[in-house]
């Protein structure tokens, strides 16, 4: 891993107050670290030094003039290349946006930079977010900064390893079935899918638009509390954004944790789970338990369905919001004699095959004589799926379970075996059906040294609940092993 001292937010605003550093050199440092690291892990696909070293300025003037420090002041931070940033490419990781120059920041950032966060650049990402390896970027895979032959999991692959080498302090990414949660799981840091409609998606590209949530990689859970008291809360631009107050995350980080009640799904720990992974994940069971939490077996009947359920929502929704890029609008456009013969061209030559392959489901899911059969059964087994946590929830305070069914893979493992690769999803899609929040933390190592995640889900606007746990668990040294 990264020999360079980790910095975290505490750390950045204890050693700018004491003036130990500037902003300015803080970015820097943070410039160099990228220049010396990406090439190998392509974790960046766009940087953007005026606006760092703009944002620095202004920071240090603030300082210079004993000025109170916003909350993220002078954090270096990192977005995945789906949330629009005005002015700085944003590609989807997508040939069809290549050269696409959004008009303006999305609520996430514009947030994140009134916090006083300094924007380094974009992160590859599997295209518009479809994929669970990073294996699907138009620009080329990312390399995982612990076991750089294996994958650092995906779609936020990007983000997860910007911070994870140390190339940013946090990152944003977004999750839709597991993009958030399962890269922070193979990367090996604290990784959080808030509750839908936490925080806005003003200004995130849609993939499938009833999923899609933005939620923070960092360092530790007090850095992922933070970065989620920042980005949460209602937005006027974004109707499905809840009004739903927001608490102090971080104050509530240290309330204890015994008595609470856990459950562990029995469908979770069943076949199809890497042994090591398993081990792991029972160790932290004990270990919770150790910290006074009370552990119930508990049972989630429509588990099984999950995986059909989630890639005919999403790829009906994707097949949807897919459509505007026509050539016509913006972006990447291919000529051709007729307007059809454009569109074609422009489409096949602009996606990639992962992106028709979800495309071409979703529209069949969706086309007459089809719709009842696919998209409406889907949609009914969802609010299954739904009622399942909803009923767990009245016996439990929070449910943990796996994050991932295997360790990170070998580069091109599974690239030609979607199935195999859709099924790397199990255990996150069913949080994000139900639409809840879930966090994975780490918890210990392979013996090849490869990172272990560990979920931890919670009811609707329940990330205090459910962040409160994994820093308990983080406190109690659910890194060790």
């Amino acid at each position: 891993m990264s020999a360079h001292p980790v910095w975290t937010v505490e750390s950045v605003r204890r050693a700018l107050t004491e003036k130990k550093i500037s902003a300015r050199e803080l970015t820097d440092e943070f410039f160099r670290r990228i220049g010396n690291r990406n090439p190998e892990l392509n974790a960046y696909l766009a940087l953007s030094p005026e606006r760092a070293y703009a944002q620095a300025d202004r920071i240090d003037r603030q300082i210079a003039r004993g000025a109170p420090l916003p909350l993220l002041a002078g954090v270096p931070v990192a977005i995945k290349d789906v949330i629009s940033t005005a002015g700085i490419v944003t590609t989807c990781g997508s040939r069809i946006l290549q050269n696409y120059l959004p008009p303006y920041d999305a609520t996430a950032v514009t947030r994140l930079e009134q916090a006083g966060a300094i924007l380094l650049g974009k992160t590859n990402c599997d295209e518009f977010a479809m994929g669970s390896s990073n294996e699907n970027s138009a620009y080329g895979p990312v390399r995982n900064p612990v076991a750089p032959d294996r994958v650092p999991g995906g779609s936020s692959g990007g983000s997860a390893a910007a911070v994870a080498a140390g190339l940013a302090v946090i990152a944003l990414g977004t999750d839709t079935g597991g993009s958030i949660r399962q890269p922070g799981a193979l990367c090996g840091i604290p990784a959080l899918m808030p509750t839908y409609g936490r925080v806005s998606r003003y200004g995130l590209i849609a993939f499938a638009s009833s999923l899609d949530r933005i939620g923070p990689f960092g360092h530790t859970v007090a850095d992922v509390a933070t970065a989620l008291a920042v980005l949460a809360g209602e937005d006027p631009n974004d109707s499905t954004c809840a009004k739903t107050p927001v608490p102090d995350y971080t104050a509530e980080l240290n309330t204890p944790v015994q008595k609470m009640r856990l459950g562990i799904p029995k469908e979770y720990l069943g076949a199809g789970i890497d042994p090591a992974v398993r081990q792991r994940v029972e160790e932290a069971i004990q270990q919770l338990e150790k910290l006074g939490c009370t552990i119930v077996n508990i049972s989630l009947p429509h588990t099984d369905y999950a995986i059909a359920t989630y890639y005919l929502v999403a790829t009906a929704e994707a097949s949807s919001n897919l459509a505007r890029y026509d050539g016509v609008r913006f972006g990447f456009r291919a000529p051709g004699e007729t307007l059809t013969e454009m569109y074609r061209r422009t489409r096949g030559q602009g996606f990639g095959p992962e992106v028709k392959r979800r495309i071409m489901l979703g529209t069949y899911a969706l086309s007459a004589g089809y719709y009842e059969a696919y998209y409406l059964r889907a949609q009914k087994v969802r609010s299954l799926i739904a009622r399942d946590f909803a009923e767990a929830f009245r016996q439990v305070d929070l449910i943990v379970t796996p994050t991932s069914p295997v360790p990170a893979f070998r580069l091109g493992e599974r690239t030609s075996d979607p199935l195999q690769m859709y099924l790397s999803d199990i255990y996150t899609v069913t949080g994000s059906l139900a639409g809840i929040p879930g966090i994975s933390v780490p918890c210990g190592t392979t013996p090849e040294g490869l990172p272990v995640g560990l979920q931890i889900l919670g009811p609707h606007f329940e990330e205090a609940r459910v962040l409160r746990l994994a820093h308990a668990f983080e406190q109690a040294g659910g890194f060790a092993g």
